[in-house]
Formats: structure tokens, sequence, C-alpha cells
């Protein structure tokens, strides 16, 4: 067997792989992310919001369920096997978002899309972790969610802008396709397991042992359940922002291409910040970089209700993207801060069932406010619960550089 060694310089091969497949991984999430609204509205009539956001809260709930099996899995079947059974449920997704006959279709692609993202796409930043160890840790969260939130935007006006050229479907969806094939055959060819780098990091930690996971990443630890809120409650506003800004812009009477550039807006925005906010977050302190990305998405979000030109949603997005940015790697690197390297997979799947709990949390919270009480209304109740979370942040969470 070669030597294991930890770091980005040397195992460059690997890692820029990894950022590859997670960039299909992120791909195939950006082909509903400006569309799907306009489909349910154009081809089958769905008019309420709580109905709208069905499929978000499909996604949410089973991405969530996955991650947390995954994490629990990732020792037992092993990162490599995890990443393809991920890319195998991803396989059916496009063709079934083009010939869907109904909604109950739409719903059953995205359960389908939810497995794909919790198996891909944590195995792809769990992966990246063990290759590099605790040194550029950050810097490689950031790479990856980079190119996972990237490609999300990329995508997202790229379909919006073939939707309004061809029509919404079947073409937007094929991208869809070489996705989900190249995605498979890069892990199942080219990819080699991490669970060496794991146990040779391991060795070396001094981080105690958690009784109980779960329990104490998501309740009992002050400062993994405090990072953990966050991560619900970022998700929760991210639920509302891809079914609700959508839906907004198509009320202003956007064109189906502004509305994909707007929404693009947001995870490129997002996408490209991590590659320094990632970076930040190995060199400052990961509980202020916490608590001022929640803080400023929460400013970003309250404002959106005084919106109504293209500069000034442009403007909203591009502030909510920095928000998100500065929170989004900083939550991965601050929950391996406090767990062993032999828990590590356990703990961030616990992190991110809670997190991704948030998408459809999100959704349903979005579309029962915004049918009862009106648009503003959701996004304000939004806004001040991002806010709250940024106060738990600032009293529970302990900052290890201090």
């Amino acid at each position: 067997m070669n030597e294991i060694k930890l770091g980005l310089k040397e195992n460059w091969k690997q890692f820029t792989l990894l950022v590859i497949i997670n960039a299909f991984v992120g791909g195939m999430i950006g082909l509903e992310r400006s569309i799907l609204p306009q489909l349910a509205e154009e081809e089958f009539s769905i008019s309420t919001n709580t109905a709208l956001f069905s499929f978000i809260i499909a996604f949410g709930l089973t991405k969530a369920i996955c991650n947390y099996f995954t994490g629990r899995w990732a020792n037992l079947i092993g990162r490599k096997n995890l990443l393809v059974i991920g890319w195998l449920f991803a396989l059916p997704v496009p063709f079934i978002l083009i010939y869907a006959q109904n909604w109950n279709w739409i719903i059953f692609a995205n359960l389908l899309l939810g497995i794909n993202q919790g198996l891909a796409w944590s195995m792809a930043v769990v992966m990246k972790i063990d290759l590099v160890g605790n040194k550029k840790r950050g810097l490689a969260i950031g790479i990856n969610e980079f190119s996972g939130y990237a490609a999300v935007g990329m995508v997202a006006f790229l379909t919006g802008y073939i939707a309004n050229t061809y029509g919404v479907r079947p073409y937007p969806f094929y991208l869809g396709i070489a996705f989900s094939i190249l995605g498979l055959l890069f892990s199942f060819f080219f990819i080699k397991d991490t669970k060496h780098h794991v146990s040779n990091e391991g060795t070396k930690s001094n981080i105690p042992i958690l009784k109980k996971v779960f329990l104490n990443t998501s309740f009992t630890h002050k400062s993994l359940s405090g990072i953990t809120q966050a991560g619900l409650v970022n998700n929760l506003n991210d639920g509302m922002i891809w079914g609700l800004l959508p839906l907004i812009l198509l009320n202003k009477n956007f064109s189906a291409t502004d509305i994909g550039i707007l929404t693009a807006v947001y995870p490129s925005v997002w996408g490209l910040s991590q590659l320094f906010t990632g970076r930040l977050s190995d060199l400052y302190s990961k509980k202020m970089l916490l608590f001022y990305g929640m803080l400023l998405q929460a400013a970003a979000i309250i404002t959106l209700i005084w919106a109504n030109s293209f500069s000034q949603f442009a403007i909203i997005t591009i502030v909510l993207g920095l928000g998100t940015a500065l929170v989004y790697p900083t939550f991965i690197n601050a929950i391996s801060d406090f767990t062993h390297p032999s828990q590590r997979a356990e703990s961030l799947g616990t992190f991110r069932f809670w997190r991704d709990m948030g998408y459809a949390g999100g959704a349903l919270v979005t579309g029962i406010t915004a049918d009862s009480l009106g648009i503003n209304a959701s996004i304000i109740s939004i806004g001040i619960i991002t806010g709250l979370s940024a106060l738990v942040i600032l009293k529970r969470v302990r900052d290890v550089r201090q």
C-alpha cells in the first residue's frame, strides 16, 4: 500500500475529480431552480403556494433523512460506494421531469433527487475533508461548495434561457441526462475510497470521542447544537427563496430570462464567494463568521418586500449570497472542530440532516404563511427567524481560537 499523506497538494488529483463530480451534483439541483414553479403553473395548473412548494418539501425531507444515514453508513459501506449509489438514483430524474403527466411525478422525481444529493454531495464533501486534513479544511470545503453552487447558479441561468427560447419542456432537462451519466462514470471508474486517510488523521487527533453523536450534535453539546440550529435556519430561508423568488418575479411580470438570471445570482454569488470564505474559516473566528453571515441573510430577506426593479432584486440576491457564503463552509469546518475524525462523517451527517430539514420547513412555513397571510408576511417571518438564529450562535457556540 502507498504511504497515506494528508493535504491538498498531496492529493490534488483525487480532490480535483471530486470537485468536478460535485459540480455535476449541483447541476442536478440547478435544473429545477428557476423553472419548476413556472412548470407547475403553466402545465399542471398548481395555484396554491403550499401545493407548489410540495416538491421542495419532498426534496428536503428525503435529502435530510439520507444525509443522516449516509453519515452513519460512511465507515460501514464505504464512501466511494455511497457516492456511486447516489448517482444511480439520479439517472431517472431528468426523464421523469421531461415526461411527467401530473404533479405527483414531479414530487417523485424530487424524492429521487433528494437521495442523490444526500448521498453524492455528502460523500463529495466528506472525502475532500478526509484528503486534506485539518490545516486547510475550510479551503477544501469552500472549493467543494463553490463547485456545487456555482453549478447550481450556472445551470439555473441556462435552464431559464433554454425555457424562454424553446419552452419549459423537454430541452432544459437534457442537461440533467448528461450530468447524471458523467457523475456515475467518474465516481465508479476514477474515485478511490478515503478510509485510510481518516485512520491516519484519527491517530493524531486529541478531540474527545462523543458518547451519543446524534444527541450531542443535535441538542446537548452547546457548540455543535448551536451550529446545527443555524444550519437548519439557513436552509429554512433557502427553501423560501427557492420556491418564492421565482413566484415573486413571475407575479411582477419579469420574463423567463430575467427570472433565470435573478434566481442564478444568489447561488452563483454564494458559490463563488466560498472560494474565499472557506479559507477565511481556517484563519478567523468561525463563531463570528457564522453570526455576521446569518445577520446579513436576515437583512437581505426582509428587504425583499420593498424590491420592484431588476437592479433591486439583483443587489438583494448578491447580499443574500454573500451572507450564505460566510456561513456555509464555516458550518462544516466548525462541526469538524468538535468531532473526532472517526466520528466526523456521522456528526456531519447529523448536522446535514437538520440543515436540510430546513428546506422542508422553509417551504412548508412559507407556503402556509403566504396562502393565509400573504407573501410579505411569509418573507418577514423567515427574516426574523434568521436574525434570531444569529443571536443563538452568539450565545451558545464556543470559538476554539479564543
